[in-house]
């Protein structure tokens, strides 16, 4: 689904990102500043040691993540009664075209030019609201994706301090810097498993909220 391929893509450059940042983060806490400096030479930063330097399977994540899967199910079902809903409309109105096509013959010229007018003004107005429905599906789903990158930030930067990880990579077959690590570096089952986890609670709690509600 579309969806899915944008999300794969946008959610790889996220945790590029927020690697980066950790990397400098890091860089800059190596570097030796103060007043009592032998020489006003800036330092080399000490390399990141490699046990300090992980990686994330971004397709795995994003078919293991049960709040992607939902998210994608939920976006799925809206388009397709949205794209129903479009059909049953332009169908409709090519059944009052062809209405047209047999009976216009008998019509007057001015009865012709306004049906035709009509016809006209609905085909536009149908243009329109299908390129609206369109353009409502892409914000719905920008934002969804906000969602699951602010997710997956939060939870690698508290992953992170608890491992002691200076940078986290990602890799995604056939779009990725990195062609070979070593598979003691892939964390992404342990990742998946931590953010499923927290999905689960988040879930859990919400449905007890609402049992509490009805009571």
């Amino acid at each position: 689904m579309k969806v899915t391929k944008i999300a794969v893509g946008m959610l790889a450059a996220t945790l590029l990102f927020s690697a980066c940042k950790q990397d400098k983060n890091s860089q800059a806490d190596a570097v030796v500043t103060g007043s009592d400096a032998a020489t006003s030479d800036a330092e080399t930063p000490a390399p990141i040691p490699v046990e300090s330097i992980v990686y994330i399977n971004s397709d795995t994540l994003l078919t293991k993540y049960e709040y992607f899967k939902d998210v994608n199910e939920r976006l799925k079902a809206k388009a397709e009664k949205t794209e129903k809903g479009l059909r049953n409309e332009a169908e409709a109105f090519q059944k009052e075209v062809a209405r047209y096509q047999q009976t216009g013959g008998g019509m007057t010229n001015e009865q012709r030019a306004n049906t035709e007018e009509r016809l006209a003004q609905k085909q536009q107005m149908l243009q329109m609201k299908s390129q609206n429905a369109g353009n409502q599906m892409a914000k719905e789903e920008s934002e969804e994706m906000k969602k699951l990158y602010d997710r997956v930030e939060d939870y690698l930067k508290k992953y992170s301090d608890e491992k002691g990880y200076k940078m986290v990579l990602t890799y995604s077959r056939g779009n990725s810097a990195i062609l070979y690590s070593d598979s003691t570096l892939d964390v992404t089952s342990d990742v998946v498993k931590g953010l499923n986890e927290e999905y689960t609670a988040e879930k859990t709690a919400e449905a007890e909220k609402k049992e509490t509600k009805k009571k």
